[in-house]
């Protein structure tokens, strides 16, 4: 049985996983029996965005489908910045990883032969996501995990901590400084360590309207930045167009197999308006839909998914997951439309890695949302994200465990401040901000006034979370702000045109984001000083 306790030990093993999603137990799994310890802020399957994923894994296991065709979708809706051999090692892949899960115990759904059963989302070609009842999949696959997990002797879970920074000597990282979770003003914790895999979701926290959980508020990729990583693509944010508008906070999901099966978007006046925005209407690319019905809900007639017709009374049976969250906000879904937002959803951006999972520092590997493989580009194709996390979390295993780190480095004693309890306000106006400023549409005034206000949360904080919150929200509004373009995800109303000039991915550093900060912050004086103010 594996350990899981509430308290940290004296010693560690070779390799810690940071984060207890999808990405950080399949690696422990993988690196089975070598002694693995996973740190995890919430206890296992509470703050993962796994468990509330709905689609499903896509992978091309039907009679008639392939790796290729699966790519070839994979590239099309990535804003011409996919890597191309990342995507087809992805979907060549997910075949053996599905069967990795299904031994694991996960119950995908199967049709009356006891194939597997597979149905369609926007963009793909043909029917490959696997899904478990519907929309349930990211639930069972993470209960199946957490139980084999917990029955797996050489995996050591701690739960209950945060890691908030990575210690560092030169390009190797040494190190973790912790703290516990509910006690944000204790005194941190140093933990050494040779190999780090950083799972720590994705940022969709750092937005006012979001599905994600609140342990998804970019804390991987900052700690990372600030240990000198490099990053990847951070301003391709992907926008989920039908997040349910009931005053939850994270907003629940209605799922985009809705409308594979039919369900369609009409506005206020009971108006079908993604027919004239697309041809492939509801099914077009997710940063389309969700400009569609952004564009909708500023115009001020608001938008509704409606799957009265083409599901009725059947909805409580296929979509159990989203009828069980309508019925709790007064709606029924099989008789009403649904009100609907587009919310921050999957950051296609993260810590830059390559095919190994290796970042740009030494003995640190990133999976899952966290990283930037190159398999998204500007505009993640959907239900490979759960693909993503899976393969590249066998990679990193793999190569993990071809490697001898020999004695364990003694990281410095860290000079990052204790933590204290974090301000509330200060948080909600970086949310606030984010979703105004650095959201579904995006401008350069907003952009600059988003790139100062974190700059400078980044800089005079003594908030540890906070900090980290600001320094992530920094990389993306800088990058957002750089890209004077429109691309996939990156929306630019002053810029709304690709550039093909600009047709390549991003690499940046925390250095480089500060030094946009500082150059608009001389251009604001320079402006001042000539008007006279």
């Amino acid at each position: 049985m594996s350990q899981t306790s509430h308290d940290v030990p004296r010693t560690f093993d070779d390799v810690i996983i940071v984060g207890g999603g999808l990405a950080g137990l399949f690696c422990a799994l993988k690196l089975a029996p070598r002694p693995v310890t996973v740190i995890s802020a919430a206890p296992l399957g509470q703050g993962a965005s796994t468990a509330w994923a709905q689609g499903g894994i896509a992978a091309a296991v039907a009679e008639g489908d392939t790796p290729e065709s699966h790519a070839a979708d994979t590239i099309a809706v990535g804003g011409g910045i996919v890597d191309e051999d990342v995507a087809f090692g992805l979907a060549s892949e997910a075949r053996a990883r599905i069967e990795d899960l299904l031994q694991y115990g996960v119950p995908f759904d199967r049709d009356l032969e006891g194939k597997l059963a597979v149905g369609r989302e926007a963009a793909h070609s043909a029917k490959r996501i696997v899904h478990v009842q519907g929309d349930r999949a990211g639930h069972a696959i993470i209960a199946a995990l957490i139980e084999t997990v917990r029955k797996t002797p050489s995996i050591r879970v701690i739960e209950g901590y945060v890691a908030e920074a990575l210690l560092a000597d030169g390009d190797a990282v040494t190190g973790l400084q912790l703290r516990a979770a509910n006690d944000p003003t204790a005194a941190p914790l140093i933990v050494p360590s040779r190999a780090i895999v950083l799972a720590t979701g994705g940022i969709g926290h750092l937005y006012a309207v979001t599905t994600n959980p609140p342990e998804a508020s970019g804390l991987g990729l900052a700690i990372a930045a600030r240990a000198g990583a490099i990053i990847a693509d951070p301003e391709f944010v992907q926008f989920h167009p039908t997040a349910i508008m009931v005053g939850r906070d994270p907003a629940p999901l209605a799922t985009e197999a809705l409308r594979g099966d039919g369900a369609i978007l009409i506005n206020g006046n009971g108006e079908r308006f993604m027919l004239a925005i697309n041809p492939l209407a509801e099914l077009a690319p997710r940063d389309i839909v969700a400009r569609g019905v952004f564009a909708e809900i500023a115009a001020g007639r608001g938008a509704f998914l409606d799957a009265t017709k083409a599901l009725g009374a059947e909805f409580a049976k296929k979509f159990p997951t989203v009828y069980a969250s309508c019925i709790e906000a007064g709606i029924d879904p099989a008789t009403q439309p649904i009100p609907i937002a587009p919310a921050a959803h999957y950051h296609m951006g993260g810590i830059a890695v390559d095919k190994h999972g290796r970042t740009s520092l030494k003995g640190l590997w990133a999976g899952g949302e966290v990283s930037s493989t190159g398999a998204h580009g500007a505009n993640r194709l959907a239900s490979n994200s759960l693909l993503e996390a899976v393969v590249y979390a066998a990679r990193i295993a793999e190569d993990i465990d071809g490697q001898d780190f020999g004695a364990r480095l003694k990281p410095a004693v860290s000079s990052i401040p204790r933590n204290c309890a974090m301000p509330p306000l200060v948080e909600s106006n970086l949310r606030q901000m984010m979703s105004a400023n650095v959201g579904v549409i995006r401008n350069a005034h907003g952009l600059a006034e988003a790139v100062k206000a974190f700059a400078a949360i980044e800089k005079d904080t003594g908030n540890i979370a906070l900090r980290n919150m600001a320094t992530t929200a920094l990389l993306v509004a800088a990058s957002a702000w750089s890209r004077r373009e429109s691309r996939g995800a990156h929306f630019r109303s002053d810029f709304p045109n690709e550039d093909p000039a600009q047709k390549r991915r991003t690499m940046t550093t925390l250095i480089d984001a500060r030094n946009v900060a500082a150059a608009l912050d001389d251009e604001s004086l320079t402006r001042r000083a000539s008007a006279g103010t």
